[in-house]
């Protein structure tokens, strides 16, 4: 039992020296560590998922690296992101679900146009000014969401504490300026397989 706590710590700081203390959080999920909701393990366990779907998709074709976001919460897989065609679209959906661990593959990927800088930028401010909201509104843990916005469609990821703040960050994005359509996949924490005690 002792060798086995030593190799989870020994992991979990490997996994967090390399992923670093971005705005993406140590383990890569978006939400920080110390307020994350689920256990050590959890997050563990959704850390090494990552890694593994990010060098599938590396060694299937190296371009996915930078054009598929992927963000797992309780083995449950969110691509987003720009693709060529259907064809990579329907590969890297089997390779999300040929994961180790996958629960569910919510697919959002979009087939790539050409750029528009006008498009890009508004799609910027929407997430910006979401963030904002969702940073000033107490009712919100804003650290345990993810925001990604194209075409003026906000998705959002993350965990709630409860329904109220699920609600909330639900009603803050349709506030914003501009937005068409709010795409949410937002967690409560009861939904989780197992929470922090």
């Amino acid at each position: 039992m002792k060798i086995k706590k030593i190799i989870i710590l020994f992991i979990f700081v490997t996994l967090s020296g390399c992923v670093g203390y971005s705005s993406t959080g140590v383990l890569g999920t978006g939400v920080s560590i110390a307020l994350d909701p689920r256990s050590l393990g959890t997050q563990i366990d959704d850390s090494l998922m990552q890694q593994s779907l990010r060098a599938r998709l590396l060694s299937s074709n190296k371009s996915y690296i930078i054009s598929v976001k992927t963000k797992i919460l309780d083995g449950r897989i969110f691509l987003t992101g720009k693709v060529n065609s259907v064809e990579d679209k329907l590969k890297i959906t089997k390779l999300a679900w040929e994961t180790k661990g996958a629960r569910s593959v919510n697919n959002d990927l979009q087939i790539k146009e050409g750029f528009d800088f006008k498009r890009s930028a508004k799609d910027l401010i929407i997430t910006s000014q979401l963030r904002a909201a969702m940073i000033t509104n107490k009712k919100i843990k804003s650290v345990n969401y993810n925001i990604d916005t194209y075409k003026k469609k906000i998705y959002i990821y993350g965990i709630a504490q409860n329904k109220a703040e699920r609600d909330e960050v639900t009603k803050e994005a349709k506030l914003v300026l501009d937005v068409e359509d709010v795409i949410t996949s937002i967690f409560l924490v009861d939904d989780l397989r197992v929470v922090k005690k």
